[in-house]
């Protein structure tokens, strides 16, 4: 009988113990006497966050479907569990089985924010594992990175056997039957990874080497061996339709922040907005079959007992068969009494048509992400929404009941100035008066409610943005000030609410994002130093950060602040993404001239994609 990793007493001294106990609706049991392969999948934060995660649940699925593997879960201990782990020296544990982690023959860690880097340490030490990759034995787990942040891998290169680069679902099949033959052999865990690093995809910092010049920027970085690859070519899935994606996603006990059915209809994004990561790693745009969608959707509401379903995407609109799926699941939601949550929409007419639809009782808050509030500097990062757009929807949307609108920008984008901090406040307000001119007083329901928020520009990998100079802390808090006094000058300004994000916590994410090697000791010390969580505002010691730089000889303002030269060697340089460096120097070029490109289906780019020979690049082949 499956007995739990902890004690009642301990469960009932923690907060929200139904984080830790596992056995879920479709969560997957095995006996780990029939398998070769134990495989523990980690989100390094929080249950909640975790269990909302589409990309572990869809590789969760696929590891589970073969004989010889059970792949179970695990996430970061909460701290007061942390706290009591630690004093009773309670190994971290594994959900379905609640067996400790370190018995398991891989460790997977899905990275994606900077911010929950410590946290990765503290899942690899409270599981007993060496944290330096070098110090490790077949005793141990081989531990493997992916996500986002794997696109540079270096300032926690130190703490991984290896980094998957790309998307999952193409190489663990290999990945694993490496590991099997190796492991009958009884090669050395060092050779292991050098056979690893020859798969495709694969990147073990171990076999590789860096040298930096003077100024402390790299001078050459390499394989140590001849036979391995000196790039390494990012995973992609060509065909989305027919791939793995799961029937019967598992069900937490408590309540997650996706607490819904989640069907991702494509990925990748035709718009190239220049600050965007996401929108160049993901390149090209791939469509999932609109049949293979309608059978999901009713399979994983069926499986699931949910009562909303999401569709996931960088920009729904784009969907080609977008219509054609919301209409079908308006029919099957009205019938099975679902809630549907259409995110990542222009917001059009034919957007508010559906939202018309799905929010026929309680109109949620309508979202417009103008990102800058300028049309030059929109220009700059190539968002391609107009004023005119922004306030041709809003205006829609007042006409159709809506009083509540969301707006998202950046400050601190490349290029900007005081005027154009000036017009978000400026464009707040010409929202809030195109309701009142709008909406007859007598059909109004109350007055028009404006939220602007502002997040702070941090400068990643793979983007035109790459090379470009980011605000100091006091210079970020200086244009938050400037944006709040512009609000409060405007006429409607009691209409309009002001939020900003943290200063100090985007500059640590721009020390980590462009991050080399040399970090991997500050955060190291850092997490000794008790520095977890780093994500949530209440647990984040920027001051025991910034006294662990000092005391590394961490220049801040070399990670930040400084504009990087053209031909400079960037610690991701190795990673080919698909997207080459010489279409991303000429966008950022585009970006200082103000001049915009064009999205994928209107005009091909030649950013690079096209090698992979599938999605946009294929279908609008004759526009290329």
């Amino acid at each position: 009988m499956r007995k739990l990793a902890l004690s009642d007493e301990i469960l009932m001294q923690v907060e929200k113990p139904a984080r830790y106990i596992g056995n879920e609706i479709n969560s997957v049991m095995k006996d780990a006497s029939d398998v070769d392969i134990r495989f523990a999948m980690c989100f390094p934060d929080v249950y909640e966050i975790g269990m909302s995660h589409l990309g572990i649940q869809i590789i969760y699925d696929m590891l589970n479907r073969y004989e010889d593997t059970w792949c179970e879960r695990v996430y970061s201990p909460w701290v007061d569990l942390d706290a009591v782990m630690r004093q009773k020296d309670i190994p971290l544990f594994a959900l379905e089985s609640q067996d400790p982690v370190r018995d398991f023959d891989f460790l997977g860690i899905t990275i994606q924010y900077e911010m929950c880097y410590t946290n990765i340490l503290q899942v690899i030490d409270l599981a007993k594992i060496p944290l330096i990759a070098a110090d490790r034995t077949w005793e141990h787990p081989i531990v493997i990175g992916g996500g986002p942040c794997a696109y540079n891998p270096e300032p926690i290169a130190d703490f991984f056997d290896i980094f998957y680069i790309g998307e999952g679902e193409t190489q663990y099949r290999p990945l694993l039957d490496l590991y099997k033959e190796c492991r009958r052999l009884g090669v050395s865990r060092e050779e292991f990874l050098a056979k690893a690093a020859k798969l495709p995809g694969m990147y073990v910092p171990q076999m590789y080497e860096v040298r930096y010049n003077d100024d402390g920027t790299i001078a050459s970085f390499s394989p140590k061996r001849g036979d391995i690859p000196a790039k390494v070519v990012k995973e992609l899935v060509t065909d989305l339709t027919d791939t793995y994606y799961p029937e019967k996603p598992v069900v937490p006990f408590i309540k997650c922040t996706q607490d819904r059915v989640v069907l991702e209809i494509q990925r990748g994004c035709i718009r190239g907005c220049r600050f965007c990561q996401a929108g160049q790693i993901y390149r090209p745009v791939r469509e999932r079959d609109v049949d293979m969608l309608k059978k999901y959707a009713l399979k994983m509401l069926d499986s699931t007992g949910y009562e909303e379903i999401t569709l996931s995407s960088l920009s729904s609109s784009d969907y080609s068969k977008l219509e054609e799926l919301v209409n079908f699941l308006i029919d099957i939601c009205h019938e099975k009494k679902v809630n549907i949550s259409l995110p990542s929409l222009r917001i059009d007419a034919f957007s508010l048509d559906v939202m018309e639809k799905i929010q026929d009782i309680k109109k949620s808050s309508l979202t417009f992400a103008p990102e800058a509030g300028s049309q030059r500097l929109r220009d700059v990062i190539n968002k391609g929404l107009t004023e005119e757009v922004i306030l041709n929807g809003a205006t829609m949307a007042f006409k159709g009941g809506w009083n509540r609108v969301k707006l998202y920008f950046m400050l601190g984008l490349p290029t900007e100035t005081d005027n154009d901090i000036r017009e978000i406040a400026e464009l707040a307000n010409k929202i809030a008066a195109a309701y009142y001119e709008t909406v007859p007083k007598e059909e109004r329901s109350g007055k028009v409610q404006i939220v602007a928020s502002t997040s702070f520009f941090v400068p990643k990998p793979f983007t035109p943005f790459q090379w470009a100079p980011q605000c100091t802390k006091e210079e970020f808090l200086d244009k938050a000030y400037k944006t709040k006094k512009a609000i409060m000058e405007q006429l409607n300004q009691k209409s309009i609410k002001y939020n900003w994000h943290e200063a100090d916590a985007s500059v640590m994410e721009g020390i980590f994002a462009r991050g080399d090697r040399k970090l991997c000791r500050p955060i190291l010390e850092a997490y000794k130093k008790g520095c977890i969580f780093d994500a949530w505002g209440e647990y984040y010691k920027h001051d025991v950060w910034i006294e662990t730089f000092n005391e590394c000889g961490t220049d801040i303002g070399f990670y930040t602040t400084r504009e990087r030269n053209a031909d400079e060697i960037f610690p991701w340089d190795f990673i080919d993404c698909g997207v080459s460096r010489e279409f991303l120097r000429c966008e950022w070029e585009n970006a200082m001239n103000g001049n915009v490109t064009p999205n994928c289906k209107v005009k091909c780019s030649a950013c690079g994609a096209a090698k992979f020979g599938c999605g946009v690049c294929v279908e609008e082949r004759k526009s290329c």
